[in-house]
Formats: structure tokens, C-alpha cells, sequence
């Protein structure tokens, strides 16, 4: 599978100024990625610091029983036992068929780079996934786009889910899940692999009682050859390990959330826009309510020195939140702010894989880190992928188009200098003085209705709009006959645009991976996996 490695900016400016690794932006960070000597500055800060090692493996070696698994799996839980082994870890929420394709990007990116890491480091390096199943925003997951006669197209989940819950202890309705996957793949049109598909998700969902393990079981089917480890921040047994972090947050809350907004000022000085919402209240934790299947985010007022929810519907003294992180931890989940946080005090983590509003995101945390007398780990950009079907190629070169060009803007502009080439020029003429003539001739008729009898004065404009809507018609309809005789090129400029830049959006955040197993087979993760990926910033375009 070639790969072309391109230079293209960020989604935000702040991403690109990291990809670059400006003066300006490194100051946010307490390491260079892409650094050998950072990382062993990075490996002497972890080997001064003590981990769960095995808690967490026993963890999730009990958490992956229930997933497809290898030999490759059970050597990585081997070595994360180990004194001297590190992790590169990254995360994401549990999307249905695993949710868009930057998803399985950062998968990817996760176990190329421990891949990459442990060959220079000459440390044992685990890939560790960490599914978001804490988070509540159902709509965010519940569905994917796939392409239906020419446009993008929305299919969402049918299954509501009214309350806030976890998406961890959302279940999954077998029957409607495999109905509407079933459609849904059969909507991308039937191919060799095709059966194969609907086999592989009616074997995945049969064994997925949540949406978690839906997720789970395909990431894992796809990649357990390749010794990737996966948590899940919303299981209650994961979060038993986390009661003494817990507590340590609980009873630093108020540094936490000042370190937090003292770090964002510095950025708002340097011009750059802040992505954590957040004000002095904040307690960055939140609590589920079992009985209102609901979890609520809880704040500081200082007034009545309590933890408080929904408006004051929820209260905590601070004494009665230790206790609960204490006896029952599983009603607490962090946030944004608290996650990294959470997930540097259980993994000895050699690099953290982010997308571009991570980046931005970690950015706010430096001084909160260093509250707690901790470093960042060193945040290596994910690969951003672009895979380029053999067919669309084609398209782009019989057009004579720029692929940089597309994947940043599309093609819209190279398509309205096409429309303006075969435009027929006489026709253009011969309407615009055909309306000149009747505007003229009008004015005339108006000049004489006005001495006659004004109250017809309405009617004529009427008669007027009429007739030019008439003859807008027609020009309409002979532009469009022009258009048709070119309707075959046209239409590579529409194909080159849904698979490239659908609806103006880079590929990786619309389109979803079984659209792609469907065309290629189950393989085609194998075959992406051994190429060679550098980590250096630049867009890979796959050929497929």
C-alpha cells in the first residue's frame, strides 16, 4: 500500500503551531515530541515515580476476558507488569461501528508508535486504548455517515436514551442493532466482502450486551494481533484503582481549577482561543445518580462550602465526597480536566496520542500537572490518514487537479473555473439582451399605465416578474443542456469530493471504517498496519 506524506495545516491554528514546534506553543509543554533525547528524559522521569503496574494489568487483563484476544495481547500484559515498561496510550469515545475514521486512526497511531518507541528505546512499550465510556453525550455516538446516492448521508441508531447516562451502561437492543447494521451495510452496495461483513458484525453484536462492548469487540477483532490493550474509563471495577486519586483531587479542587485558569491566561495572552470551558466554581468531577440513571456534574460554591449538582439538587460536603471516592468510587467519573490527570497517575506514559483540539486542550493542564508535582507526557500528534481509492485517483489526474489542494479546500474551485470555460457565451449574450430589452420596453408600458390608470400598476409589475421568471427558465434549462454534455466530468469532480472532502469535511471525520471493510474485506487492516508511518506532523494519504 504506497503512502504519500503531505504538508497540510491543522484543523486549528493552535495544532499547527505545534506541529511546528514553535517557541511560543512549546512553552505549554513540558516535552518535544519526536525528541529521542526527550523521551529518555521522559523514561528517567517514570522510573523515578512508583505505578499500580499490576493492579492495573490484573484490571485489565479481567477487563479483556470477555474480547477477541492473542498472543500479542498477553505478551503486552506481560510487560506492562514489568518495572521498566511504558505505555503509549490515547482515547476515544465508544462510536457505533466504532464512529468516524479518525477513531481508528488514533488506534493506529497508538500501536505504530509503542511499535516505533520500544525499537529505539529498547524498553518493552505497551499500546494501550482508553475508551471514554464515562461520557454521557449519547448523540455524540449514536451515529455514522455513509455515502447515498452522491451525498453524505446520516443513519442514527434507532434506540433512545432520555437520561444522562454513561455510555458504558447504555445496553444494546440485539435485534434493532443487527436489523439496522445489517441495512446499513447492505446500503453501501454488495461486493465480494460484503457477507463476510455482515457475518463479522452479527457475530460482534451477538456477544455486546453495551455499547462499550460493541465498540470493544470490533477494535479488538481488528487489532488484537497487534497486542493493543483497551480500558474503559467508565468501568466500576477500573475505577476501584482510582479511589486514592480520587480523594487527591477531591481535596485539591480549588488548585486545581485556579492552576487551570491561570494556564489559560497565559495562552489568551498569546492569542490563541481556549477549549476548556470553565470558571472558578468548577469542580471537575462528576457524580451518577443511579436512580435518575443520570450523570451530573458537580461544582464548587464556596458560600456554603459544599460540592454541588443540578442546580443545588446534589449536595456534598467535602468530608462526605471523600468518604464516597473512598466506599463506593464508581459514582465518580472525571472530566476533562481530571482525566489526563487521572491517566498519568495509573500509566507510565511514554506519549500521549492527540488529535488536533487535544492538543490544544493538554495545552491548559501544564500547570495543573505541576500542581502535583508532575510533567505532561511528551503529546505526539495522531497520524491523519487519507485513503485514496485507485479509481478516485484517476478522476483527480484525468482532471489535472492538485491533491493537496483537494484535501484542504475540495474542488469546488477548480470546478466553477471548469463551469466558466464551457459556458456558452453567445447564449449568456443573447439572454442578457433579451432582459436588457424587456426592462426597456417595460419602462416604457410603465410611463404610459401611470397616465392611463395607476391601480393596473400592480399587474404589470406582475406581468413583468413573470415573464423574466420565464425566460430565467429557459436560460436555465439550455445552461443545463450544456452541462449535461459534460455531465461524465462533472460528475468526477461530485465523486472526488464525496470520498476526499465529503460535505467540506476532512474524510477522517465523516466517513466510517466498514464502508471501506465492505469495498476491501476484513484484511484491509492488515494491509494498512504494515505500512510505515512517521510520526513527523504530515498527512498520509494510503493508496487503495
Amino acid at each position: 500500500m504506497e503512502i504519500l506524506n503531505l504538508s497540510l495545516p491543522a484543523t486549528n491554528r493552535f495544532a499547527s503551531h505545534y506541529l511546528e514546534q514553535s517557541v511560543e506553543i512549546q512553552s505549554f509543554f513540558h516535552y518535544r515530541f519526536n525528541d529521542q533525547q526527550e523521551d529518555m528524559k521522559r523514561i528517567a522521569e517514570l522510573s523515578s515515580r512508583s505505578f499500580p503496574r499490576k493492579e492495573v494489568a490484573a484490571h485489565i487483563e479481567g477487563f479483556m476476558e470477555r474480547f477477541p484476544s492473542s498472543d500479542a495481547v498477553k505478551n503486552s500484559l506481560e510487560k506492562l507488569k514489568a518495572n521498566n515498561s511504558a505505555v503509549v496510550i490515547g482515547g476515544q469515545q465508544a462510536g457505533i461501528l466504532t464512529g468516524p475514521l479518525y477513531s481508528i486512526h488514533k488506534v493506529i497511531s497508538i500501536i505504530k508508535l509503542a511499535e516505533q518507541k520500544e525499537r529505539q528505546l529498547g524498553i518493552p512499550i505497551i499500546p494501550v486504548f482508553w475508551i471514554a465510556g464515562e461520557d454521557h453525550d449519547f448523540q455524540e455516538v449514536n451515529h455514522i455517515f455513509v455515502p447515498c446516492a452522491g451525498r453524505v448521508d446520516k443513519w442514527t441508531y434507532p434506540e433512545k436514551v432520555h437520561q444522562k447516562k454513561m455510555v458504558s451502561d447504555i445496553t444494546l437492543n440485539k435485534d434493532i442493532c443487527l436489523s439496522w447494521v445489517e441495512n446499513l451495510i447492505k446500503n453501501f452496495g454488495e461486493t465480494e466482502h460484503t457477507n463476510n461483513l455482515l457475518e463479522f458484525a452479527d457475530v460482534q453484536i451477538t456477544k455486546s450486551p453495551t455499547f462499550v462492548d460493541f465498540f470493544a469487540n470490533i477494535i479488538m477483532e481488528l487489532f488484537k494481533d497487534y497486542g493493543l490493550l483497551i480500558v474503559d474509563s467508565g468501568n466500576k471495577d477500573f475505577r476501584q484503582i482510582q479511589k486514592d486519586f480520587f480523594k487527591e483531587q477531591i481535596d485539591q479542587h480549588e488548585a486545581i481549577t485556579f492552576s487551570l485558569l491561570e494556564q489559560q491566561k497565559q495562552i489568551t495572552e498569546n492569542g490563541f482561543p481556549i477549549t476548556i470551558e470553565a470558571n472558578e466554581k468548577a469542580a471537575n468531577l462528576f457524580y451518577y445518580n443511579k436512580r435518575a440513571n443520570e450523570r451530573i456534574l458537580l461544582e464548587y460554591d464556596r458560600e456554603i462550602d459544599c460540592f454541588v449538582g443540578k442546580s443545588g439538587a446534589i449536595t456534598f460536603t467535602k468530608e462526605e465526597l471523600l468518604v464516597l471516592a473512598d466506599e463506593n468510587p464508581a459514582v465518580l467519573s472525571n472530566n476533562v480536566v481530571t482525566r489526563p490527570l487521572m491517566q498519568e497517575c495509573l500509566f507510565p506514559t511514554i506519549a500521549f496520542i492527540a488529535g488536533p483540539g487535544e492538543i490544544a486542550y493538554w495545552a491548559e493542564l501544564k500547570l495543573v500537572f505541576e500542581h502535583f508535582h508532575l510533567k505532561m507526557p511528551p503529546i505526539v500528534p495522531r497520524l491523519n490518514i487519507t485513503f485514496l481509492d485507485r479509481s478516485v485517483e484517476t478522476d483527480i489526474s484525468e482532471l489535472k487537479l492538485d491533491l493537496m489542494e483537494i484535501l484542504k479546500n475540495g474542488t469546488e474551485q477548480e470546478k466553477e473555473k471548469f463551469l466558466a470555460a464551457i459556458k456558452d457565451k453567445e447564449l449568456a449574450e443573447l439572454f442578457s439582451r433579451t432582459i436588457e430589452q424587456l426592462g426597456n420596453q417595460y419602462k416604457l408600458i410603465e410611463a404610459k399605465t401611470e397616465q392611463l390608470d395607476r391601480s393596473l400598476m400592480p399587474m404589470l409589475k406582475k406581468n413583468e416578474s413573470y415573464l423574466l421568471k420565464e425566460i430565467g427558465f429557459m436560460q436555465s434549462k439550455l445552461e443545463n443542456a450544456v452541462k449535461l454534455k459534460h455531465d461524465v466530468l462533472l460528475k468526477k469532480y461530485a465523486r472526488i469530493d464525496l470520498a476526499l472532502r465529503p460535505d467540506g469535511f476532512p474524510q477522517e471525520r465523516v466517513w466510517n471504517v466498514f464502508y471501506y471493510l465492505n469495498k476491501h474485506g476484513l484484511s484491509f487492516m492488515n494491509k494498512v498496519m504494515a505500512g510505515t508511518f512517521e510520526f513527523d506532523g504530515r498527512h498520509k494519504v494510503l493508496k487503495v
